[in-house]
């Protein structure tokens, strides 16, 4: 079986690719820091283990219940924000068509809320939902979290008025704590059928976990496939293989060498549209994980060739405070064969009879070295084909080498305390109880 595997090539203009390898004994440090529960938030490393706790019985209750929400609805809304939402809209975004009117298979369209606070958003999505069957996925640990709270409760009640009472607890599925919290409380006292999420695993780590799986099972994707990939990584990961057959103990050096030599932003390249929302993911598992005490690579993301005519001219020549991380598909899913055309009015025949993955691939090739060439370096990270397994592969791989990364920069991988300031920000504005001094003070500031 093949993995994914990194190419480092790209960088021996700028860093000497010993120099890399001479990272090897701290990197191997961090690693066994990880797998051992010795280091920073090791109260959050419970994502490790997932490949293998997603067992076949596991596994097969979350298919069966996507299965029931499948029967009965057109539509499921999955409501979450962050690693709730963002891990299984990038797998299901990678392996659906690229057009939605031609899905390439009979599941209900998946749609998610909670992500955002937008008025014409949820007006708009409640418009979709008019009069058609639909079911909701509300994932929260704990129920009280502002946007996917507004968008379960908007939701709910359309769903209320549309079927019986007692038809409602088959159409909502809640993943939320084990234990406790408001969503836990509300779903005992209705009846709907849950999933926990584990007190060790944090959302952005969650994709693995019914979090992530449930949804792309309701997509109608193999979720066993996935869970195989990022066992098969798991292994070659966290099991003391040699520093330079471990992908993600390559990637995290190579990361740490280039930030260190004046690097602060990090773009995440790929030559496929289909990997857009993986880029989304990536970024908030990086940022989230790494952003702390001033410190941190700054996460972006562009997807060529669109974005070369957009935002190739800053790549090219502008500030070199940026590397790319290329996300390299071997195969595509379909081929498409160029043909003749007698007029060649637009000078292309001498792509006559190639597949269109070629000029892709060249396409590719040539910005690389062009990039390079414009003292930009460049990761490569070669993937067979995009497909279920590959991506388990990749998700996994991501998480440890973001897990290594941090512990490099000795910062808490796994905690978010920067996050809570606008929370209590738009509390205090909106006059939250408890909130109502900061909320003048804030308005005060404001000239309000």
């Amino acid at each position: 079986m093949e993995n994914i595997n990194i190419n480092l090539n790209g960088l021996s203009d700028f860093i000497p690719l010993s120099k890399v390898s001479d990272m090897k004994y701290d990197v191997q440090e961090k690693i066994e820091a990880l797998t051992s529960g010795k280091g920073k938030g090791n109260d959050f490393l419970g994502w490790l283990k997932l490949p293998e706790e997603m067992n076949d019985a596991v596994l097969k209750d979350i298919q069966e219940s996507a299965q029931k929400l499948a029967l009965s609805s057109e539509f499921v809304v999955v409501v979450g924000i962050g690693g709730s939402y963002l891990g299984s809209k990038a797998v299901i975004e990678a392996l659906s068509h690229s057009f939605a009117a031609y899905r390439n298979n009979s599941a209900p369209i998946v749609l998610f809320a909670g992500q955002n606070i937008s008025s014409d958003y949820m007006a708009e999505l409640l418009e979709i939902l008019d009069n058609r069957k639909f079911s909701i996925i509300v994932i929260s640990k704990s129920g009280t979290t502002t946007e996917p709270g507004l968008a379960f409760r908007l939701l709910k009640q359309k769903l209320e008025s549309a079927v019986p009472q007692d038809e409602i607890k088959n159409r909502i599925i809640a993943i939320t704590d084990a234990k406790k919290g408001a969503l836990r409380v509300l779903a005992e006292k209705e009846g709907y059928k849950t999933f926990p999420i584990a007190d060790n695993v944090g959302g952005r780590y969650s994709v693995l976990s019914p979090v992530g799986l449930l949804p792309i099972a309701v997509a109608g994707f193999d979720i066993k496939k996935l869970i195989e990939g990022a066992a098969f990584m798991e292994e070659l990961t966290t099991n003391h293989h040699k520093f330079d057959e471990n992908p993600a103990a390559l990637y995290a050096a190579a990361r740490e060498m280039l930030y260190s030599r004046g690097k602060k932003v990090e773009l995440l390249v790929s030559y496929h549209p289909k990997l857009v929302y993986f880029a989304e993911w990536w970024k908030q598992l990086y940022g989230e994980s790494e952003g702390k005490q001033n410190k941190g690579l700054f996460p972006a993301s562009v997807n060529f060739t669109a974005d070369l005519h957009s935002m190739g001219q800053y790549i090219q020549e502008g500030e070199r405070i940026l590397f790319e991380t290329v996300i390299s598909i071997g195969k595509p899913n379909k081929n498409v064969e160029i043909p003749n055309d007698n007029d060649n009015l637009d000078q292309l025949n001498f792509l006559s009879g190639k597949q269109v993955d070629e000029v892709n691939k060249m396409a590719e090739l040539g910005t690389r070295i062009a990039h390079i060439d414009g003292r930009v370096p460049v990761l490569t990270i070669n993937v067979p084909e995009l497909n279920e397994f590959y991506l388990g592969q990749m998700i996994y791989f991501f998480e440890v080498a973001c897990a290594i990364s941090g512990y490099l920069l000795d910062v808490n991988p796994f905690d978010q305390p920067g996050v809570e300031a606008y929370k209590n920000n738009m509390f205090a504005l909106l006059g939250k109880p408890g909130f109502e001094e900061a909320g003048k003070k804030l308005k005060a500031r404001l000239g309000k």
